[in-house]
């Protein structure tokens, strides 16, 4: 039996990122093959009072007020950094084996994953963030949201370790 395992990620994905998604689709010959659909946000709107406040809670303070100063991504520059993600990934995905697509989805990436689940046949969720120490504790992460919204499994995993967000 395939199984479809929908994932939205903030970045590229990278070998720790892989390592996961593998253990998730555990051992299956070619004909189970687990199918990951791969969704990555164009990001070309964010809230920078909260990416200001993560930042900071972060101890990153110079990237902080150098992101504020900075204001809204040009929106040129985020789809370019979308596809150079959407590149990457799948080239990583594809060296690994997997059986697998990337698309690059409008800016709220937790409505294009809900409308995603929507529209096509899926069995689990994974969302792929950096941390983020004010989302998480308030529980307003992309893995939360997408909870409340969808009548699937959401698993949030930190890029790059395998540590589980609290989702």
């Amino acid at each position: 039996m395939t199984e479809t395992i929908v994932v939205l990620t903030e970045e590229p994905l990278n070998e720790s990122d892989l390592q996961n998604l593998g253990w998730l689709a555990g051992e299956q010959t070619v004909a189970e093959q687990t199918t990951f659909r791969v969704l990555i946000p164009e990001d070309t709107k964010r809230n920078l009072l909260l990416d200001f406040l993560e930042r900071l809670s972060m101890l990153e303070v110079g990237t902080a007020f150098r992101e504020l100063a900075q204001g809204q991504p040009d929106p040129d520059e985020a789809r370019h950094e979308a596809a150079e993600a959407k590149r990457l990934s799948l080239k990583l995905l594809e060296e690994g084996g997997f059986k697998a697509t990337v698309d690059i989805v409008e800016d709220d990436g937790v409505s294009a994953l809900v409308a995603y689940v929507g529209a096509h046949a899926a069995d689990r969720a994974v969302v792929i963030t950096r941390p983020h120490a004010i989302s998480d504790t308030f529980h307003t992460d992309w893995a939360n949201r997408a909870q409340e919204k969808l009548g699937i499994p959401v698993l949030h995993l930190y890029s790059g370790s395998g540590y589980i967000g609290d989702s």
